[in-house]
Order: structure tokens, then sequence, then C-alpha cells
């Protein structure tokens, strides 16, 4: 009976095992929504630092360190701050700011100053002393606050390690204890001290005395945003190779209210760029109540584009220069579009992305940049981080054509519309690209592709054509064309000289079918490449985005 009894009340008394904190005996460990982060600070006050690393996993994850180690960028949808080792001059949005305290290298990490975070993500931070903890409270953080009362029987309140009573002790309370209440479980509250410790208490041990919201920094809409919100995206690319084109083109692009000449090339890794605008091109456009938005390529030059991302000066040098280009002959806006990429650089890329954005969008410019379909494919789309990338820009282009291109082993459509549908989806769905920003590609050339055969064996090959060329061949060759509904297209096959010549066509069915996708996902518009080979029917389809 005594027995009995005795493992009756041990039944009902709580835990009195202690647990110390992994953190403990570490200075200055920084906590978040009442946990240690894994992260300790540095100096304290206005000369407060933190890491680097703890910044891109909790608080912004474009929070950027050069690989030279010398250089914190930290960048927002409008500003961009960039900080260099050791120097308490910084550069915000191309402008000098003065630091209280210098970032700083330590352990292997750059440490950020407090200051720098705060004004550019609206944290705040509790320091318990100049050793002590750090609390961060990020900027949307919601917490009750409360003091800690009587524990009952068991005298002083008590935190738990978890939200039971016979769990080990992560800290004695006095009465009157400051709280921060980050959240309730089973009649629990998992509450933290002002020096950083934390635990559960029930919650009839809490006298709760108000709540806190850390306020979000508003985004406001941006300029491109607001200027499209109510009429799509009708864009023709321009291509332009040895010889510029005549501004006397413009007249063809009936309906089309942007043009996007490839005007601008990355000439070295140093930052170097090269111009082939053309003011008349510009003037033109903007008397027929066209945007101009230059396309800026890397040149698909892998290499030359590694080099030049790796460092905040190459980069920033190549961003001047197309800025300057933009002004001297005032553009609308830069297109991007960088292909043959090393998959290794896809973060350098989206940093060099979004410091061109920011620098555009300070300057007045729409910013838009060109992806793939989704694949695994190395150099031309693994690279490409669509959500990241999509989050930044202002609007995407998604070049939804060579499904089958120039070498391909089979013969096929360049786009047929289930796989265009698909490339949509994914970007959409995977990568959480707003359809408001998102622009199909759609082109306006399609292959003529030729069969042989070789001792026995077959043989492809294929070349580009327009659409009014294909137009021609079909014609020539008596061919008739019979629609397939199941690539969205017109297709035709003949025989020229004992070759079987096959064309899935891109004319004004296969338009009209592409245009109705982007308008069924509510895409931003359409883009097609390119204007050389369009027809005077294309105009027609194409400029039908823009209405019910």
């Amino acid at each position: 009976m005594i027995a009995a009894a005795g493992w009756g009340v041990w039944q009902f008394l709580p835990g009195f095992s202690h647990e110390e904190p992994e953190w403990a005996g570490k200075s200055k460990p920084i906590f978040i929504e009442g946990k240690w982060s894994g992260y300790t600070a540095i100096g304290s006050g206005s000369s407060l630092k933190l890491p680097l690393p703890l910044i891109r996993e909790q608080i912004n994850a474009y929070a950027y360190g050069d690989p030279d180690g010398e250089t914190a960028i930290l960048t927002t949808g409008s500003e961009m701050l960039v900080m260099a080792a050791d120097s308490e001059s910084a550069e915000l949005n191309g402008k000098s700011y003065a630091l209280d305290s210098p970032v700083q290298e330590a352990g292997g990490f750059l440490y950020v100053p407090i200051e720098a975070i705060e004004h550019m993500y609206g944290v705040q931070v509790a320091e318990e002393s100049p050793d002590g903890s750090v609390i961060l409270l990020k900027a949307g953080d919601k917490f009750r606050t409360g003091t800690a009362q009587d524990g009952g029987l068991i005298g002083s309140p008590k935190l738990r390690s978890e939200a039971a009573a016979k769990s080990p002790i992560a800290a004695d309370l006095e009465k009157g204890t400051p709280l921060r209440i980050w959240s309730e479980q089973d009649g629990w509250l998992y509450a933290q001290t002002d020096d950083g410790r934390s635990g559960y208490i029930p919650e009839d041990q809490v006298k709760l005395t108000g709540e806190e919201n850390i306020p979000v920094m508003k985004a406001e809409a941006t300029a491109a945003a607001q200027k499209w919100a109510d009429k799509k995206i009708n864009l023709a690319w321009e291509a332009v190779y040895e010889r510029r084109p005549s501004a006397d083109v413009i007249e063809e692009m009936q309906g089309v209210n942007v043009v996007s000449p490839t005007w601008f090339e990355l000439a070295d890794g140093e930052g170097g760029v090269n111009s082939k605008a053309d003011a008349a091109y510009v003037g033109r456009a903007h008397n027929r109540g066209m945007e101009v938005w230059g396309l800026f390529s890397n040149s698909f030059e892998a290499d030359r584009t590694r080099d030049m991302l790796q460092d905040y000066e190459t980069r920033s040098r190549a961003i001047s220069q197309v800025l300057a280009y933009a002004k001297q002959f005032n553009l609308d806006g830069i297109n991007l579009d960088f292909e043959n990429v090393y998959t290794e650089d896809k973060e350098p890329f989206v940093e060099f992305v979004r410091e061109f954005t920011v620098r555009a969008r300070n300057e007045g410019l729409t910013v838009s940049i060109d992806v793939t379909p989704k694949s695994n494919t190395e150099m031309w789309s693994a690279f490409l981080d669509r959500h990241a990338l999509g989050e930044t820009v202002d609007f995407m282009m998604l070049m939804a054509y060579d499904e089958h291109w120039a070498s391909s082993p089979t013969a096929g459509s360049v786009a047929s519309l289930p796989w265009v549908e698909k490339a949509v989806k994914r970007v959409l769905e995977e990568d959480k690209v707003p359809s408001a920003k998102l622009v199909l590609g759609i082109p306006l050339y399609t292959r003529v592709w030729t069969e042989t055969k070789e001792n026995g064996d077959a043989k492809i090959s294929s070349s580009a054509v327009g659409m009014v060329t294909a137009q021609r061949l079909i014609a020539e060759s008596g061919a008739k064309k019979e629609f397939l509904e199941d690539v969205g297209q017109n297709y035709v096959q003949y025989e020229e000289d004992g070759e079987l010549k096959r064309i899935w066509l891109e004319d004004g069915e296969s338009l009209k079918r592409r245009i109705e996708l982007a308008k069924r996902y509510e895409l931003a518009g359409a883009a097609s490449w390119t204007r050389g080979f369009a027809s005077d029917e294309a105009w027609k389809v194409l400029g039908t985005i823009g209405k019910p």
C-alpha cells in the first residue's frame, strides 16, 4: 500500500532534473522566434553585427557575399546596399552611405552591421547585455507578452524543454519575469526570457500583458506593374546581326507595343559591353507608340560570363554601361538574354540580375528576362533559378520553342501546343512565377526537315525558315496541309529530289492557339521571335493578345 501510494504521488510530481541549452557558454547567441539560430553575433549596441549566412537563411535569401569574401550586398526590390569589409563608407543605390560600423570578417564569415540590416529589411533586435543573448525580431513577427506567475505547489515558475510536467527544466524563473510568448500547445505556452532562455510553461502560470507585431516593410507596386496592369504586352524581338535594320521595319509590326532589338552584348569578362543601338529605330518606334526594350545578352559565352559574374566591380561595370546606353538612346527597358551559363553560376547570376534590376528601376526602366522551358539541360536551362528571377524582374519571357532543335535526332514541331502548355504550367506551378509577370515566347519560324536514307540508315537534317518562306515552299511543292489536333499545328510533307520534306507549320492557326493559351492562363502577354520571320497574318493574330 505504501509503495502504491508512493507511486501515485510520483505520478503527479513534476520533473526536477535540469537540462542545459545547446547554446550554453556561447557569447552572444542569436535567437529567432524563441529558438537558437545556431549562430552568434559580434559587437554590441550600434556596433552589433550579424553573420551573413544567418541573414540569407532567416531574413532575406538574396543577401549576398562576393566569392572574394570582401563585399556584402543587400538588395530589395528598390534598394541595393554594397558594403566592403573594414570600410565605413558604403554605397546605397549608387550613392555614398556612411555606416556606424563596417562589415567585418571573422571565423570565415562576413558580419554585417545591424544598422544596415534594420534599414534594408526592417528587423529589430533586443540585447540582454553586451555579452549576452541577441533576440532577433523579423519584420512580420507576431508574439504575445506576459510575466511569469507563481508555480503553485512546486514553488517558482519554470520553463521546461517539452510541453510536459515531467520534462527537464530549461530555466527557473522568478515571479514577474518578462516573457515573449511565441506559440501554444495543449495548455502550455512556448515562452522566452530576455536573456534567451526558452521553453514551455503552463498557461495558468503566465499573466498576459499584450501583443506585439513587428511592422512589415511595404513593397510598393513597381512602375512597370502599374503601367501594364490593364494591358497586355505584345513584344517583337528584332534580331540585329552585322547590319542594322532600317527603321522602316517598325511599320511592319502592326499591333506590337514593345520592340526588343538585340543591341547589347557582353564583350569580355571585365564587364565590357558592345552596342549596336540605333537612335533612328528608337525614334520611329516611339513615334508609333511602341516602347523599346534593348536586349542585353552574354554573347552565349560561358567563360566570359563566369568572369563577369564573380566580382561586384565587373558586374557593376557591365550594368553601368548598359544603363548608360539606355539613357543615351532613350530606351524604356532592358531585356536580359543570358544563355549557355555554367550551372555552378546560378547564384551569382541571380545576384547580377537583382543588382541590375534595382539600378535599372531607379533609372525608370522596365527589366525583363528570357528563360527556356524547364529541363535538366546543363548550360541552357539548369542554371536558371526561375523562382528567384521571377521575384526579381518585372517580366519573364518564357522562350517556349525549340522543342525540336536544329540538330535534333528526330524531326518534329518547334513548339507543339501540349509541350508549350506543359512548359507554362511548370513555371507557374513549380516556380511560383506570377501569371501577371509571365510572357509567352512564340516562334515565328519553323524547320524544314529533310529525311534521307544512307546505307540503310535514316539521316535527318533541318533548316529554319520564316512564315512566308514556309508557305512559298508548300505552294511550290503542291502539297496539301493537314491540321494535327494533337500538336495544334498544320503539317505538310512532300518529296523533293528523292528526299522527304516535313514541316510543322507556324501560321495563323498555330499562333491563334498560342494566344488563346496565353489568355487562358492570364499571362502578361506574348513575345515573338523574331520580326524578320513574320508574315502580315502573324501581326494580325498576335495583335489579339490584348483583346477579349
